[in-house]
């Protein structure tokens, strides 16, 4: 007779199985990760749908009849720019992010705001709303939330409130509420009875995310799901969390600052380069309808080491100040430090700047920032960052009035970088008189974009010697 219960052991990083320990996981390479659970094997999930063989056919494509997804404004424009142009009805949203960055915060936000709407809709025939939210909390209870409810603004009675992590229980309530959009905080507090792990084990996030999927599919309700997230920045739980779900968000920032960034890394109905931009006030969070004015906001006058770049958040151009200081170190090894830049990248264009301009870097200290706290990782922001190298060592001022974008390659070519058109025209938006840029992007503007470029002096170049000989102009 087979064993109806088994012992094995999950990463608590990345979900990988196995029957015995080991101190480092094969998988992800995370060390002391592994914990033993009880998988009983007579337990039937519940999070599969049951197909009936006999009648599981494959279909041709030609007779496969879609329809455009119908999306739901939240009334939160950045929120809905990140998801496609809104809430698409059926599908299952994952958003983590540090504690205390604000998560629960901006779902509660979205809330009021879908309440209000429902409310808005009116009643059915017996007396109730016809739309409702219903908002799961495993970690607060419904007096906790009614209180930040209380310093967001108004509700509507169209959004109750449920503090319970039964899942059996939970699901029995939205059969018998039948709500339009669900919100779950947070997932890792969901346990199932049938399985004997601890909430908030792999075994226990897997089961639950397929009974909410299953949930989500079949009944067509919006599910919102919050989760943890481990040391390293992503979501704690298996990997499978972010495949089985149709969007996942990341709310990012500093809590010292005071904005906040969302960012889809997938998303199955639109767009996962977009990013909205929210600041934290003391009565919830505020979209940031142009952030390059808000990242731009106490730039340094007539100092050197201070450039300005555009960078692209999916169809978003960004201003972004890009600060370096460059000092004679007195270590053997300099150090080198990049806040919101990719460190390697840094080093890569000193090593650059070092062999094609002869500019001797090897024996100091450099610190690059991006002001504001903004994480910058595209190409072309490499012009910028070496004008801002440049500019500390040598202690040359650039212009207020200039920006630069450009992509630079190991021979020290400054490359051309896309949506040339949509950058020049946030820089000259906010002001800009003087932008360099790469010379191809430079002739491309010049033969399709002419009636954009007038009022701003374009300064093309090809490497970049020819990028400090602009700043000394």
């Amino acid at each position: 007779m087979p064993k109806a219960k088994t012992n094995i052991f999950f990463c608590q990083n990345c979900g990988y199985e196995s029957a015995k320990w080991m101190g480092q996981c094969p998988s992800c390479k995370e060390w002391n990760t592994m914990v033993e659970e009880v998988v009983d094997k007579k337990s039937i999930s519940k999070s599969g749908k049951s197909v009936d063989r006999a009648k599981a056919a494959p279909l041709p494509i030609s007779q496969v009849h879609s329809s455009s997804e119908h999306r739901m404004e939240t009334g939160i424009k950045e929120f809905d720019r990140v998801l496609g142009g809104g809430i698409v009805k059926g599908s299952m949203i994952l958003l983590g992010g540090d504690p205390g960055i604000g998560k629960s915060t901006l779902l509660l936000q979205l809330c009021r705001n879908l309440s209000v709407k429902f409310a808005q809709a009116g009643k059915n025939e017996k007396g109730e709303y016809s739309n409702k939210i219903l908002y799961v909390s495993g970690e607060e209870s419904a007096q906790q939330i009614k209180m930040r409810a209380d310093r967001i603004g108004g509700f509507e009675d169209t959004l109750e409130l449920l503090a319970e992590t039964n899942l059996s229980s939970i699901r029995s309530v939205i059969e018998n509420r039948k709500p339009d959009v669900i919100v779950i905080d947070s997932i890792q507090t969901m346990y199932q009875e049938e399985v004997s792990s601890a909430p908030g084990s792999v075994s226990q996030v897997r089961e639950a995310t397929g009974i909410l999927m299953q949930i989500a599919k079949q009944q067509g309700i919006t599910v919102f799901v919050v989760g943890h997230v481990t040391k390293d920045g992503m979501v704690a739980g298996p990997r499978m969390l972010e495949h089985m779900v149709d969007t996942v968000l990341y709310f990012e920032g500093d809590k010292s600052e005071t904005y906040r960034i969302l960012r889809g890394v997938k998303n199955r109905f639109g767009s996962t380069n977009e990013i909205g931009v929210f600041e934290m006030r003391a009565d919830g969070l505020r979209e940031v309808e142009n952030p390059s004015e808000y990242m731009l906001s106490g730039r340094p006058e007539q100092s050197s080491g201070s450039v300005v770049t555009c960078s692209i958040e999916g169809t978003r151009p960004i201003l972004l100040e890009i600060q370096a200081l460059v000092c004679h170190s007195f270590f053997n090894n300099p150090r080198r430090t990049a806040n919101g830049a990719d460190y390697n990248r840094v080093n890569l264009l000193m090593a650059v700047l070092e062999k094609r301009l002869h500019l001797t870097l090897s024996d100091c200290d450099a610190y690059v920032n991006i002001a504001g706290g903004m994480r910058m990782t595209e190409p072309g922001a490499d012009l910028g960052i070496a004008l801002a190298l440049i500019s500390s060592k040598k202690d040359i001022i650039i212009d207020e009035s200039v920006i630069c974008f450009g992509e630079i390659g190991l021979s020290g070519e400054v490359r051309g970088v896309s949506m040339s058109e949509q950058r020049v025209t946030e820089a000259k938006k906010l002001g800009f008189q003087t932008c360099i840029l790469p010379q191809v992007s430079k002739e491309m503007l010049e033969r399709d974009a002419k009636d954009i470029i007038k009022g701003i002096r374009l300064i093309g170049v090809r490497s970049v010697a020819e990028a400090m000989e602009a700043i000394n102009r």
